[in-house]
Formats: C-alpha cells, structure tokens, sequence
C-alpha cells in the first residue's frame, strides 16, 4: 500500500553554508560524500543545472522540497549513469528499452513503473517514475561517484526561472543546499523532453531537445499532452513533471509577441500605458525604436537551438535590471521552437 504523501506547510529554510566546488576529482569526491550523507548538491547537466538528493533516501529527498519551497504534489525526475542504478529505481520495458538506446545519455527524460525502493515523495504517489541519464561529463562522474541515483528537479526555488549556469542556482538557492558543483553554462538550455512509452500512442508530455520527429522512428506515432485550461491548488492528476501550469516564470511580467511588427506594436502600446522599465528579448537584425529599454541581444529567431541556449540567461538578466516588462518573440512552432514556445507560455500566464 502506498504511503500518505506528506503534506507541508511552507516555511523559511534555516540557512546554511553552500561551498561552491570545482570539477576537480577532489571536489566531485567531496559533493559525492554529500550526497551519500543525505545532503543537496546542485550540478550541471547538459540542460539545466539540476538540485540532486539521493533518490533512495525519503529524508534527503525531503530536502529538495524544502530548498525549492516545491509543493509535494509535484514529482521529480531521477538521474542514473548506469544500468544498474536505473533498475533499482524502475521496470523497463521493450519499447523503453529501444527509447534509452537511442537516446540515452541525453534529454530524454522516460517515465517508468517504478520499483518499491522509490517512495511516493520522489513520483507524488504516482506509479510512474521520470527517469534519465544525462550527457553531461561532470553529472556522470557526480552520479558514478555518489553511487546512488539522483533525485534532482531544475535548481531553482519553485515556479521560477531554470538556472543555467552555477551564479543563477545561487541567486535561488544561496544558503539553503549544501552545495554546488560549477560546471560552467550547460549546452541545450531547457529541461528534457518527457516522454511516456506505456502508452499507444506515446505521450510527449514535455518538449525538449528530442523531438517527436526524431521519436518517432523509433517511437511509431508520438501525441502532444494538452494540459487543463486551469490548474487545481494541489493538483495531483498532472502526470508527470513538467506540466504544471504556470512555470519557468521571471519577475516581471512576460509579453509574447509573434513577429518583428507585433514586437514594434507591443512596446509603442506598453509605453503608452506604462511608466515602467521595458525589456526586450531582441532577436539578430530586428530592429526596435531608439527609446529606453533594457535589451538583451537574442540569437536568430530561426536557430531554436542557439535561441534556447541563452533563453533563461537573457529573462534572469532583464528581471536583475529591474525591469517590470519583458517583450519575448517566440518562434515556429517546429522542432526546438515547440520547446522554446512551451516555456514562454508557461511562464506568461497570470500569476
């Protein structure tokens, strides 16, 4: 029978000191023995920093809940590095078999059944575990060090931006982990797709770097999840991580705009309503009025992959400007753009 899911009333982490280690075998040792004595390491992977605990302790998952003020209803993703760690942790099945060695390592988060040495606090009570193993050198010597699979969800405190660099988990995080490993700015810059192979046909329930195109082939038909229109206050029916409502969000208020022209239209329309500081996610060779705005030079609006590497860069760095608007162009809606226009969404809704 499963256990109740604890439920917890938010409150102010004690603070505590995080050392912000190297990639030196000296500090991976040191950030494994953390991890092996119950403790957070935040660490890179090839997507986003992740905020890892040891997936086989209840208490040191607990942890990650309480760094990231997480709701519990709310599951998370494990990490492995080997074959081994991950059938401690899940069943595997023909179609998952042929998924992980297509992909894997790499942004392909799977969702399995899980085994009994997963508690509820890790999946929310679902029978289904998220599971990956990342690409990232310095996540895969974490991992082989600690010796034990990672639970770790995006290091960052909970409906905020992603972090993509080791100077963003510490704007979220500083004094509530125990510690960091800096692995320099991760490659892909948005969480890994999410996929459910249980199912005819499969379920994408979060884009990312691997498409449905390149899922398919191997794959048969892949279908895109279609979340409710409104979210429950504790919504334990949403799936998989990922899918919650409003996410990935900034401080400031986030504007989506379709076009050169839209943008143009959008910032003569706010600045007529607004006496507040603008930012821009400004695309190369879009062109803006000579006012005053904050702008962060964007990659081409037709390179998603170069436009998702520095997408939660560019919002973190407008929110420390102070601005209270952000415009942000989306791209088409193909390939990384659908991953790109997923985080954008979610991250506008009204708060």
């Amino acid at each position: 029978m499963s256990q109740p899911i604890p439920q917890r009333t938010p409150q102010r982490t004690p603070e505590r000191t995080t050392a912000r280690l190297t990639s030196s075998p000296q500090d991976i040792a040191r950030a494994a023995e953390i991890l092996r004595l119950g403790g957070t390491v935040a660490f890179p992977t090839e997507t986003v920093y992740g905020l890892g605990a040891n997936a086989l302790d209840a208490s040191a998952v607990e942890r990650i809940f309480q760094a990231k003020d997480r709701p519990h209803w709310d599951p998370l993703i494990v990490h492995v590095s080997n074959r081994a760690m991950l059938d401690e942790v899940a069943t595997v099945s023909a179609k998952a078999e042929r998924l992980l060695e297509a992909f894997w390592p790499g942004p392909l988060t799977l969702l399995l059944p899980r085994t009994k040495k997963i508690s509820d606090a890790v999946t929310a009570g679902r029978p289904l575990v998220g599971v990956r193993m990342p690409a990232h050198p310095l996540a895969h010597a974490l991992l082989e060090a600690a010796g034990v699979p990672l639970a770790a969800p995006s290091a960052n405190r909970f409906g905020r931006i992603s972090p993509t660099t080791a100077a963003h988990v510490l704007e979220d995080l500083n004094h509530r982990i125990d510690a960091i490993l800096d692995g320099g700015a991760t490659t892909v810059g948005v969480e890994s797709t999410v996929l459910d192979p249980n199912q005819t046909p499969m379920i994408l329930y979060r884009p990312g770097a691997i498409t449905a195109a390149m899922l398919q082939p191997i794959a048969g038909p892949v279908t895109l999840y279609q979340p409710p229109q409104q979210t429950p206050s504790e919504p334990q029916s949403l799936p998989s991580p990922g899918v919650g409502i409003r996410h990935y969000a900034p401080r400031a208020q986030l504007i989506l705009v379709d076009s050169e022209s839209d943008l143009q239209s959008q910032l003569v329309a706010t600045q007529a309503t607004a006496n507040n500081l603008i930012g821009v996610m400004l695309p190369q060779g879009w062109a803006i009025p000579n006012t005053s705005l904050e702008v962060f030079p964007w990659n081409s609006i037709e390179d998603p992959t170069a436009l998702a590497q520095t997408l939660f860069a560019g919002l973190r760095d407008l929110d420390a400007r102070g601005v209270a608007i952000i415009l942000c162009p989306m791209p088409k809606p193909e390939g990384l753009g659908l991953a790109i226009r997923d985080r954008l969404k979610k991250a506008a809704k009204s708060k």
